[in-house]
């Protein structure tokens, strides 16, 4: 059974007025679990194939924007990145089955497995961005958010079209379609911000090489 609990809606919370986080700011000295490790983790809490699939294509758009940074001067670690979208849908498959909310049981989770808080950030924020925008000092958990907003089942598509998707299979009432939306509207303005700093046009790349398409 599907829920509206395990949908990518915008938090009941407004933007946080309290001063922002730290900066995420990966520790070398803490382990980043590969892809293997992380397919671990999914077996572990039996994550779903279709759930699986997704996920593999999100940290495929997560982790070009971290390379992106990279090169761009922006203090990012692609690695972190990479497994913190691997595991962003973590409780996907138990929500789904039991209720609850997908992201924070899951960044909880990934936290408990890793103990890595800048592998589980992405996690726990990959539905909202809760503070104000700021690219260069959060990359890592907006990669994720973003690229999650970018992958509809285990397609790359337009953030029009993912949300169009949503619409039409969960928007059964004003409420659940104002918070879609919501969440819509922050997606489209996480682009601008990433395409301005990255300075590359999200939606005539391929993702891999940078490649326009």
């Amino acid at each position: 059974m599907t829920t509206e609990k395990t949908l990518d809606l915008a938090e009941e919370r407004p933007v946080s007025p309290l001063p922002p986080p730290p900066p995420v700011i990966a520790d070398p000295a803490l382990p980043v679990p590969d892809d293997r490790e992380c397919e671990a983790h999914w077996a572990r809490f039996s994550m779903l194939d279709n759930v699986a699939a997704h996920s593999r294509q999100v940290a495929r758009v997560a982790t070009f924007l971290a390379r992106r940074g990279r090169e761009l001067g922006i203090h990012v670690d692609a690695p972190t990145v990479h497994a913190s979208a691997m595991l962003h849908d973590l409780a996907k498959t138990y929500c789904i089955r039991h209720g609850g909310n997908h992201s924070q049981l899951g960044g909880a989770w990934v936290m408990e497995l890793t103990r890595n808080p800048a592998v589980a950030t992405g996690v726990t924020h990959h539905v909202f961005w809760p503070f104000a925008m700021d690219v260069p000092r959060y990359l890592t958990p907006l990669a994720v958010i973003y690229a999650d907003k970018r992958v509809r089942h285990d397609r790359i598509v337009s953030i029009q079209s993912r949300f169009e998707d949503l619409i039409a299979r969960y928007g059964v009432n004003d409420y659940i379609r104002g918070r879609i939306e919501i969440t819509r509207a922050q997606a489209l303005e996480l682009e601008a911000c990433l395409e301005k700093t990255l300075k590359v046009d999200l939606n005539a790349c391929d993702f891999d090489s940078g490649r326009l398409v």
